[in-house]
C-alpha cells in the first residue's frame, strides 16, 4: 500500500509507526492508495482525515493512525497512549489542567477561525460574537480583522498559521497555546 501525506501531517504519521510513505503538499499529484491529511483538505484518492489543532486531537490522530496501520498489517506494533504521552513530555507540552481552564472561564473571546476555536475551547474561554474582550485570529486575516474591529478597544491576539510556524504539529500547537495563554490576561 502506498501512503501519501502532507508536510503538515508527516510527523504524526511517523509517530504512529509508519516508516515508508510519500510526502506531497498535493497528495493527488502522487501515485498512492491512501492519503493522510488535515480534516479541512480534500483529495480524490481514499483518505484518512485527522485534526491536529489541540493536544488531545493530536493524540487521538496518532491513535487513529496507529490502529489503522496495525489493523491493516502495515506496521507490526501499535503505538501506545503511554508512548504518545512520553513523546509529549519530550516536547515539554504545556499542561492544560482544570486550573488553567477555570482561570479562562470568564474570558469572552471572538474567534475568526474554526481551527482556533478548538484551541480556545480547550483553554476554557467562552466564544461569543458580542461583548468580548479579546479577538483571536489567524495571521492571514490580520488586515481584515483589524479593519473590521478598529473602532473598539479590544485585545487582539494574532496566531501564526502554516507558513509562519513549525510543520511539526506538536511544536505548532505548543506555540499557539503559549501565545494564547500569555495574552489572555
Amino acid at each position: 500500500m502506498i501512503i501519501v501525506t502532507t508536510p503538515m501531517c508527516k510527523k504524526i504519521v511517523e509517530i504512529a509507526g509508519l516508516k515508508e510513505f510519500k510526502i506531497n503538499k498535493h497528495p493527488d499529484k502522487e501515485e498512492g492508495d491512501l492519503a493522510i491529511l488535515l480534516s479541512e483538505s480534500k483529495v480524490q484518492m481514499p483518505s484518512i482525515a485527522i485534526k491536529l489543532n489541540t493536544f488531545s486531537q493530536i493524540k487521538e490522530s496518532i491513535l487513529k493512525l496507529t490502529n489503522y496501520f496495525y489493523d491493516n498489517e502495515i506496521i507490526d506494533k501499535k503505538v501506545s497512549e503511554n508512548e504518545i504521552l512520553a513523546i509529549f513530555n519530550e516536547y515539554d507540552v504545556l499542561d492544560i489542567d482544570s486550573t488553567t481552564k477555570k482561570s479562562n472561564f470568564s474570558k469572552k473571546v471572538k474567534v475568526y477561525s474554526e481551527f482556533l476555536k478548538d484551541i480556545v475551547n480547550d483553554l476554557g474561554c467562552e466564544i461569543v460574537e458580542d461583548n468580548f474582550e479579546y479577538i483571536i485570529f489567524p495571521d492571514y486575516l490580520k488586515s481584515k480583522v483589524i479593519e473590521l474591529d478598529c473602532e473598539n478597544n479590544f485585545k487582539f491576539i494574532e496566531i501564526p498559521t502554516h507558513s509562519n510556524t513549525s510543520k511539526d504539529p506538536i511544536i505548532r500547537a505548543n506555540e499557539r497555546y503559549s501565545i494564547l495563554l500569555n495574552n489572555l490576561e
